[in-house]
């Protein structure tokens, strides 16, 4: 993964060069800390920006703050939900596509907010779309990566706004997942989240090479760990 740091200051200067020229900055972000950690982001960062969250991610975040006792640090979230917008109504929905920063589930633009919102920024080559999350194959996010449309209500719909991707992820990279399983003495290793094509191959091999027993489970198929 990018050194976390940089790509957060890359983000911010493509938000603030967006607001510069009169758009909106759209990010789908996932519900369940994404949508969190995106909203805190910009709140430590960038305070004066006019940032309005609608989707899935409210509900989450209410509960999280419900269960301080779960989160790392539960004054920041606190502060940071208080200080951005959240949509309720359609006259917030309108209100929010005059803002600064829309963050909307879904994250991978397979419905939610996120597409109704897009249906109508569409129209001002000023705004933009920031992706922050994994884009699954077949998914509206990778369509609109890799080929500039994204289906809205089932039609599919040329995109012709700037698009583009950071790695916020929190899961494990190559070599944490190497160091784990080498301090837990891991006799066996199952690999079961990982993009298959590109991050897998290189990930069972070295764990192979330093004498982990590697599984590679497929959906669909049964397997015995003995």
């Amino acid at each position: 993964h990018p050194d976390l740091d940089l790509e957060t200051d890359k983000f911010l200067h493509h938000i603030e060069s967006i607001v510069d020229k009169g758009g909106t900055a759209l990010i789908p972000a996932f519900a369940n800390g994404r949508t969190q950690d995106i909203v805190m982001k910009l709140h430590k960062n960038a305070p004066y920006l006019d940032v309005h969250v609608d989707g899935m991610g409210k509900t989450i975040a209410k509960m999280q703050m419900e269960h301080p006792e779960t989160l790392r640090d539960p004054t920041a979230l606190r502060k940071a939900w208080s200080w951005c917008k959240k949509v309720s109504s359609k006259s917030d929905k309108k209100k929010a596509l005059e803002s600064d920063v829309i963050v909307s589930t879904s994250g991978m633009m397979d419905g939610g907010p996120s597409i109704w919102y897009l249906n109508r920024l569409r129209m001002d080559p000023r705004n933009a779309i920031l992706l922050t999350g994994y884009q699954a194959s077949g998914s509206g996010g990778r369509k609109l990566l890799d080929e500039g449309h994204v289906p809205i209500w089932d039609k599919r719909t040329p995109i012709d706004l700037e698009v583009s991707q950071f790695s916020f992820s929190t899961h494990a990279g190559h070599s944490d997942i190497v160091e784990f399983a080498e301090k837990c003495q891991a006799e066996t290793v199952v690999i079961y989240h990982t993009d298959p094509n590109h991050a897998r191959p290189p990930l069972v091999e070295e764990l192979e090479s330093k004498g982990h027993i590697v599984h590679t489970p497929i959906n669909g198929e049964s397997k015995i760990l003995e």
